[in-house]
């Protein structure tokens, strides 16, 4: 019996993130509170795509935008064919900056489609969807955080993907300066070297498992386990400017750390209900005041829910 759509729109909402986090390279991945708003609704016929906020200049409205094609993965799934599609994107994630445009679009699309199905959820749990979103991502550290928020722990075994959520203390919060120039992923991981040494591997190895116990309950640690010896220097080419911010802000003392693929710099700090006496020498406030000329700076709380509906 073929599976029933549901009557009228339904709205999700889906967070950035940020991965990598210093030396968790495509493993580490933290939701934080900014968030895409998607609205689709099955419809008689034909698609219809709207586009309003970042990037709404440059991403198609046919078949080929990220949304429409990850929802239809999930149709495809499913073996169901909505006859028309009408589909409404708002978003605030900036775009090729390190934030997880492409996995917000991509895990929004994919649990946008599945609640329109009837019984969706039922069919296709969120493990399933994690499946489908870092098979399309290539790797789940961002898809990770997007679908089930705070801070995860992703990574693969052979044919599947998992993720393990891990806790954050609720002191931390972070600072995020945007540059108004984009970086693709493409160019950033095209200046990877294709070995590391044994002892840089080593030394990333041991920050990365500091990095997980610091978020949770050590914050206090968290400017040496951001220490990253695998991939941000190397990078320094495609992203001058953020090197050199990331480099000032950790010579005074700040966990700062290039957020994925870059450009975006994040900042961790402590948030402003209860802040950390002797971890940072300066609050989120007098961070946000020292953004560069012509970037965005944003005081962004760790976003505990990932992808949601909206009523």
């Amino acid at each position: 019996m073929p599976h029933r759509f549901v009557e009228g729109p339904v709205r999700v909402s889906v967070p950035a993130t940020s991965a990598n986090l210093g030396p968790g390279f495509d493993a580490l991945g933290l939701a934080v509170s900014l968030r895409d708003e998607l609205e689709a609704e099955v419809i008689g016929n034909g698609l219809h795509v709207e586009v309003c906020g970042a990037g709404a200049s440059d991403v198609p409205r046919d078949e080929s935008h990220l949304v429409v094609r990850s929802m239809q993965r999930v149709f495809e799934t499913l073996r169901v064919d909505p006859p028309g599609l009408s589909l409404r994107c708002e978003n605030r994630i900036p775009h090729c900056r390190g934030l997880g445009s492409s996995s917000a679009a991509i895990v929004g699309g994919l649990f946008l489609a599945r609640e329109l199905v009837t019984g969706g959820r039922l069919l296709l749990d969120d493990d399933a969807l994690l499946q489908l979103a870092a098979d399309m991502e290539g790797h789940p550290d961002n898809v990770a955080p997007a679908l089930y928020g705070g801070f995860v722990i992703a990574g693969r075994e052979g044919d599947d993907f998992y993720a393990v959520p891990s806790a954050v203390d609720p002191r931390i919060s972070a600072v995020v300066f945007i540059p108004a120039a984009p970086v693709s992923t493409e160019l950033a991981r095209e200046l990877l070297p294709v070995q590391v040494t044994h002892c840089d591997a080593a030394a990333n190895a041991g920050r990365a498992a500091l990095l997980v116990a610091a978020l949770a309950s050590r914050p206090e640690h968290l400017h040496v386990a951001t220490r990253d010896f695998l991939h941000q220097e190397q990078r320094a080419a495609a992203m001058p400017e953020t090197l050199d911010l990331v480099r000032t802000l950790r010579s005074e003392g700040h966990p700062a750390i290039v957020s994925g693929a870059g450009p975006t710099v994040l900042v961790f700090t402590d948030a402003p209900v209860a802040p950390l006496p002797g971890w940072a020498a300066v609050g989120a406030g007098d961070l946000v005041s020292r953004c560069p000329e012509g970037w965005t700076a944003l005081h962004v709380q760790i976003e505990q829910d990932g992808v949601r509906v909206e009523t």
